[in-house]
């Protein structure tokens, strides 16, 4: 069967919403994958630990959390009644928000694979040079002999937004000199952020595919300059998964169980796919079959859905199939997904939907009047994860062929809210008064 046979080719081709199961999923405990383990998890969360005191010092909204970069895990029980009332469909069990929207220093998800990145190139590079060791204070990283030591070197990126601004704010806060590639498809304000933070941003007519090309191939010939590639990296990669083992620690806190009686379903928006992918290879090393996590994406950009609908990942886009790539979030508008997450993703992710544009801004707005929480659209992609789940055919096919219908009571749900804290207010007003403005 070619791929242009899939049952559910004509309708993303036509730009409609889908749930699409993974026919390759494996319920079982999957334990390595691509040569990662939990044991590359628990070295990144050490060396994040290592930077802290660097962090706090240089970056006073870290005081309160003493350097570590974590967002507020929240129960949204108003959320979910204003959900059940518009769908017309019970959620069962509980309904929380990962709000990575809010993490400090870079606003989105990306502080965390990104900041991780950087602070793992300038650590490999001070080492190298015996001015650090593992057992140093990290926060004398803030000195002057330091900054002028980065400063002989480049890191560069290509990004539709928010990677760039973790890229961007740390590695500048460091005194690398930097460079962002940015797609077309970029809001102006975080091009305008990152250079009154002092960092070089480049500008592209075309998508992030072409960014991220024309960021390596720049990059690639300056040996002292570093690409941070979003499609192909490792180390994103850990940063991202590191979440995992503090949600763990949250729910723990919140007396939430997760086991074969409690299951936990995870609904992250997915762009190219590193930061929901690290984070769903986190979470399976901790939760094993008892978590099931779903991807999210616009119906204008669904990348890693044709990637791994069609087992072709990076060698389709969604350009091959008529779709323009054209959506109202920025961060999720990738033709291209990474070859490299999907290939990871084929035993454990459960499945990926996709959500039209107006039901990001009615999300959002609702999100904004029950909890007085602003997202910014793509954030709002993972909320049409639970009625997917409990009202389509799809959906209760899931829940069927997984045995979970005797389990929904206890289940939790968590939406992951990818970015935000960083729009300006005037344009947050106007994303949430385009979401009241929508039936």
């Amino acid at each position: 069967m070619s791929y242009a046979d899939h049952p559910l080719m004509e309708k993303v081709k036509e730009a409609k919403e889908v749930l699409w199961l993974n026919p390759q999923y494996e319920s079982a405990d999957v334990h390595k994958i691509a040569d990662l383990t939990i044991e590359n998890i628990i070295e990144a969360e050490e060396r994040l630990k290592r930077f802290a005191p660097y962090i706090e010092a240089t970056f006073p909204e870290t005081k309160e959390t003493k350097g570590i970069i974590e967002s507020p895990l929240k129960e949204i029980g108003k959320m979910k009644s204003l959900m059940e009332k518009n769908s017309n469909c019970p959620i069962k069990g509980n309904l929380l928000l990962k709000c990575d929207s809010h993490l400090p220093i870079s606003g989105s998800i990306k502080a965390r694979g990104g900041i991780y990145e950087v602070l793992k190139h300038a650590e490999d590079l001070a080492l190298s040079e015996g001015l650090l060791s593992y057992e140093s204070d990290y926060s004398i990283l803030k000195e002057d002999r330091f900054k002028e030591f980065f400063s002989r070197y480049k890191i560069a990126v290509g990004s539709t937004g928010n990677l760039g601004l973790s890229i961007g704010i740390m590695s500048a806060a460091l005194g690398f000199k930097v460079y962002v590639h940015m797609s077309a498809d970029a809001r102006q304000w975080k091009k305008d952020l990152l250079r009154r933070k002092g960092v070089n941003v480049i500008e592209y007519e075309s998508d992030y595919s072409k960014a991220v090309e024309e960021g390596r191939m720049q990059s690639n010939m300056d040996p002292l300059s570093y690409f941070v590639d979003d499609e192909n990296s490792k180390a994103l990669f850990m940063g991202y998964s590191v979440a995992a083992l503090r949600l763990a620690n949250q729910l723990k806190d919140m007396g939430i169980e997760v086991d074969e009686d409690h299951p936990l379903f995870v609904y992250l928006p997915c762009g190219v796919g590193g930061g929901p992918g690290g984070v769903t290879f986190g979470l399976k090393q901790i939760y094993g079959p008892n978590v099931h996590c779903f991807f999210a994406e616009p119906t204008h950009a669904p990348c890693m859905l044709l990637g791994m609908m069609t087992g072709l990942h990076d060698k389709i886009s969604v350009q091959d199939i008529g779709l323009d790539n054209i959506t109202e979030a920025d961060g999720l508008a990738v033709g291209r997904p990474s070859g490299f997450v999907g290939k990871i993703m084929e035993a454990i992710l459960s499945g990926i939907f996709t959500i039209e544009d107006n039901k990001l801004y009615k999300y959002l707005s609702m999100l904004a009047d029950s909890e007085n929480i602003f997202i910014e659209p793509s954030a709002a992609a993972g909320f049409d994860g639970p009625a997917w789940l409990m009202s389509s055919p799809e959906g209760k096919e899931y829940i069927d062929s997984m045995n979970l219908h005797s389990k929904m009571d206890n289940a939790c749900h968590i939406v992951w809210a990818t970015g935000g804290s960083m729009v300006p207010d005037t344009i947050m007003m106007s994303y949430y008064h385009k979401g009241k403005s929508i039936r």
